[in-house]
């Protein structure tokens, strides 16, 4: 054929080509507006079905000896002007059917007690419950004894004690991971904080929303705030930072700006509320002698143990822990003697990332999650690394458990609302008095 014409052809070829696959994207395109405007007339279609089953909230009013209490008055408030009072039976049981979402408070009459039962903490007389999806079943208890004010100081330290270690194991976990990024990268990294918060809201969703066990759902939020906190973070925002040699100041003003970004996108996503698993709602706890403490608290702190001493058996027995501590100690030497400096500072932020993830799993079950979590937390466990010594792991758990008692039996002689800002007086002597924390080590500067 003549070269025009073969040129022709050509030409033709590659613009019925052209016209076919516009013509392919166009029905592509085509199915997905077709495909998302049927899910989402499924979406709209949901909540009509949902209403016409209400949400109930149910409790069990007992005195400190596990007695039913009878003729106790409840008043319930909500959104829209709801509200409505009802009072326990012969077995201390009460409940009330909620017709719309939103946020719900269940307040108990003190003045109905008995004599001798009062509220065993003043400031729970009143309990919040998110109705979130209609259909479900929320309970609500209110911690009834002998009463706040004639329990012995003996037996209030103990308790305090108590809740102290299980705070001081929480500040643990996440300053411990903490530290081995700052060991390894210099990176004081403000955004750890909401990690924390990133597992909490994990642990929610799949319990409360996608209806799956506790025990089911915390283990893979740990995994995702691993793979998401951990390496997704570092690849792509932090390790393009290293190479082009970004100064550690201005890492940590990244650091800052990205924990805010993502506690105002955890804001927009998922509200402001303080929200409950359902499943662990008002779970009676057990007295172990001068103590109170629930199932959950026991069962997540083992386990919180567990991960704790897993992550020191990383560090003392494996490869890439020994090279996580060569790094730490001379990267430039870790290097040279043909450690990928890399490749342990990945494997170092998915390891601090699982165990904040933790953390975060342990508030949420036993005290609920909220956007702001993280940022509660992120003054304990700088004032642990710090107390303890910064980029030492050692130091983080020593820190910690101090942090923790400290906090909690520091509401023996000051107001409850006040605990934490103990934690901020010990930071600011720990760095006038000795800067390298307890077991931090000094450095030549200049």
């Amino acid at each position: 054929m003549h070269p025009i014409g073969d040129a022709l052809k050509t030409d033709v070829e590659r613009d019925l080509n052209f016209a076919s696959k516009k013509i392919s994207a166009r029905l592509i395109l085509l199915a997905i507006t077709t495909f998302s405007a049927t899910a989402g007339i499924s979406l709209i279609a949901t909540p009509a079905n949902a209403a016409e089953t209400p949400t109930k909230l149910y409790g069990v009013v007992t005195s400190s000896t596990e007695q039913p209490l009878e003729g106790i008055g409840i008043s319930i408030e909500g959104p829209e002007g709801f509200s409505a009072d009802v009072t326990t039976d012969s077995l201390g049981a009460w409940e009330v059917l909620i017709p719309t979402k939103g946020t719900y408070s269940a307040t108990i009459n003190e003045s109905d007690l008995p004599e001798g039962q009062a509220l065993t903490d003043p400031t729970k007389g009143t309990a919040k419950a998110n109705v979130f999806m209609l259909g479900v079943e929320l309970r609500l208890l209110f911690p009834i004894g002998p009463g706040v004010e004639k329990a012995t100081m003996l037996e209030r330290s103990a308790q305090l004690t108590v809740d102290g270690l299980i705070l001081g194991l929480i500040i643990a976990l996440a300053a411990l991971g903490l530290n081995l990024i700052f060991g390894t990268t210099g990176l004081t990294n403000f955004a750890h904080g909401e990690i924390l918060t990133f597992a909490g809201l994990l642990t929610y969703y799949f319990s409360a929303i996608a209806k799956l066990p506790v025990i089911v759902a915390a283990p893979i939020a740990v995994v995702l705030s691993a793979f998401i906190s951990g390496f997704l973070q570092d690849r792509y925002l932090w390790k393009p930072l290293r190479k082009r040699g970004t100064g550690l100041i201005a890492m940590l003003v990244v650091s800052i700006g990205f924990a805010i970004f993502l506690r105002y996108f955890f804001l927009f996503l998922f509200g402001g509320d303080t929200r409950q698993l359902p499943q662990y709602a008002g779970q009676a706890g057990l007295e172990l002698g001068l103590v109170n403490i629930t199932p959950k608290s026991i069962l997540t702190t083992v386990i919180g143990v567990g991960f704790i001493v897993f992550a020191t058996l990383w560090l003392l027995r494996t490869r890439m822990g020994k090279a996580s501590r060569a790094v730490a100690d001379n990267p430039a030497l870790a290097s040279a003697s043909g450690i990928d400096v890399q490749k342990v500072i990945r494997a170092v932020w998915i390891l601090g990332a699982a165990l904040a993830g933790y953390a975060g799993v342990i508030v949420t079950v036993n005290q609920g999650v909220s956007f702001l979590m993280g940022q509660d937390m992120l003054l304990l466990i700088f004032a642990a690394v710090t107390l303890g010594g910064l980029g030492t792991a050692n130091g983080a758990l020593v820190g910690s458990l101090i942090i923790g008692l400290f906090v909690q039996l520091s509401t023996l002689f000051i107001p409850t609302e006040l605990k934490y800002v103990g934690a901020l007086i010990v930071l600011i002597l720990i760095l006038i008095v000795r800067p390298q924390g307890i077991l931090g080590r000094k450095e030549r500067i200049g």
